[in-house]
């Protein structure tokens, strides 16, 4: 359960920079959670292209993020802002102008 949504949240980072067929295929599987097979019978290819092209995606992503790192730095944002004395500090500043 935490593979699914480790890709659905890198998914949602650098979509755009998959292809169409990349997008497809990984949102019929996460998304849509259909097996390879009922995919491949949808998109009239075998089952192992199916599965070919979502484990590339998944390494797609996986590189995104080694290089890019930006769920890493999402998550540093959000825990900032969960710390209650940067929040009283960012109102502060807020408030002054």
């Amino acid at each position: 359960m935490e593979e699914v949504i480790y890709y659905n949240e890198l998914y949602d980072i650098y979509k755009n920079l998959l292809t169409d067929k990349q997008r497809k295929y990984f949102e019929d599987y996460y998304f849509s959670n259909l097996s390879y097979r009922e995919i491949a019978q949808n998109c009239n290819v075998s089952c192992n292209a199916v599965y070919n092209q979502v484990n590339i995606t998944r390494k797609v992503l996986d590189s995104y993020e080694e290089k890019l790192r930006f769920k890493e730095k999402l998550e540093k944002i959000e825990k900032l802002f969960n710390d209650e004395k940067i929040i009283t500090e960012i109102r502060e500043i807020i408030l002054e102008c």
